[in-house]
């Protein structure tokens, strides 16, 4: 059921054009001005640029295309990451119940602020200021009585806006909506339901979940059944970790060697397993994400029989992996591969294989751990494999704390 207490209360506070708008910030110059991060790859374009149809994603080529005028700016991530660090601080000052989807966004529970600190609107309000004067961005937010509908009322209030839900007037905010405001609704869903006739979230109401299940199958006209009636019954969770912890990389388009393609999987597992013992964490299923030349996507999974934080273990696995897609590899051309590691568990849990006994040589574990502290004593520079020298190691982006 929809849940409400006669107030929204749930706040989704979500940064606008968040890399872009970081270097508007620090460079006056850029202000009002059609700006993209990313050379090869688009990584953020801000709101002017946004409206010459450059998008997160698409290749540097494409954009400026679109975009001849555009003001191209190398990533800075310290600087991200740091302008993230303050904003969730302040998001933290507004209420304890914060829940973090990424360096850019998350979800605040005001319920049971009133007294304190004044209605959600005005809670709102004060959090949209707060975020401009002391972090100097722009932020837009969505209130309402769920996740699912504050997500969608920000989006709607983009940019810089605040979009108010009131209890009671859910379905008359949702169901004018085009179906892609939908979780779960990319562009081969929306292909699907289009093709039916079926262009709002209201249609998808009327529809009924019975002939949605005819369209997609059960389990996602379920999924979209309930979020087009409103029913989101998720409330916001504090000091949930991670089911999974993954990196990926874009790669552009045309023509990729064999060796430039493992080289990519190299630095995406190295980076994977060192921030799973970073976070004292240890997995079993290794997945591999691919995104081929005609934007098709692919998953491979295999789960090994003990939990680990090994690098060797990790990338043997992920390249068994790899292998196995790459006949797809050859025939469609590969834009983007991805590594993840699922089925966690505590480091402290993990259980150890036999023997115990001394080896003349080091373990796995004592030369990832080896390597995991020259890496942060000296940083990344000081040490790279054979295999990765002269490459460019790709862009690491700045994450919420596994």
């Amino acid at each position: 059921m929809f849940v409400s207490s006669g107030d929204p209360t749930i706040l989704h506070a979500d940064l606008d054009s968040f890399y872009a708008s970081v270097e508007q910030r620090d460079n006056h110059r850029l202000r009002g001005l059609p700006v993209i991060v990313g050379g090869g790859v688009v990584l953020a374009a801000s709101y002017e640029a946004k409206a010459f149809g450059v998008r997160t994603a698409m290749s540097g080529a494409q954009a400026r295309r679109l975009c001849p005028r555009a003001i191209v700016v190398p990533p800075r991530m310290s600087a991200y990451a740091e302008a993230s660090r303050v904003v969730f601080q302040i998001f933290r000052d507004t209420t304890p119940l914060v829940e973090g989807i990424s360096i850019d966004e998350a979800f605040l529970d005001v319920g049971g602020l009133r007294k304190v600190s004044g209605t959600p609107r005005e809670i709102a309000e004060r959090l949209r200021t707060d975020v401009r004067q002391q972090a100097g961005l722009p932020i837009s937010v969505g209130v309402a009585g769920s996740k699912f509908l504050a997500k969608v009322a920000s989006a709607v209030a983009k940019p810089d806006g605040l979009l108010v839900v009131p209890f009671g007037a859910e379905i008359a905010f949702l169901h004018p909506l085009p179906i892609e405001r939908l979780w779960g609704v990319g562009a081969v869903t929306s292909g699907r339901l289009r093709k039916f006739g079926l262009t709002t979230v209201g249609d998808i109401a009327r529809a009924g979940e019975a002939e949605l299940a005819t369209i997609l199958g059960r389990a996602s006209a379920r999924h979209l059944n309930a979020l087009a009636h409103a029913r989101d019954p998720r409330r916001v969770q504090t000091g949930r970790r991670r089911r999974s912890i993954g990196a990926q990389r874009a790669i552009g388009r045309g023509q990729h060697a064999r060796d430039d393609i493992d080289a990519a999987l190299l630095t995406l597992v190295d980076r994977v397993a060192r921030r799973m013992r970073a976070a004292r964490r240890t997995g079993r299923t290794v997945v591999l994400r691919l995104r081929f030349g005609d934007y098709t996507r692919a998953t491979r999974s295999h789960t090994v029989s003990l939990p680990t934080s090994e690098t060797a273990v990790l990338l043997a696995v992920a390249r068994s992996l790899l292998a196995e897609a790459q006949q797809l590899i050859d025939e469609r051309g590969i834009t983007l591969v991805g590594v993840a590691v699922g089925n966690l568990a505590d480091e402290a849990g993990t259980q150890l294989t036999l023997p115990f006994g001394t080896v003349a040589s080091p373990s796995p574990g004592q030369l990832d751990s080896a390597v995991d502290s020259i890496w942060d004593k000296f940083g990344k520079a000081a040490l790279t494999r054979g295999a990765l020298l002269g490459r460019d190691p790709g862009i690491s982006v700045p994450l919420l704390p596994d």
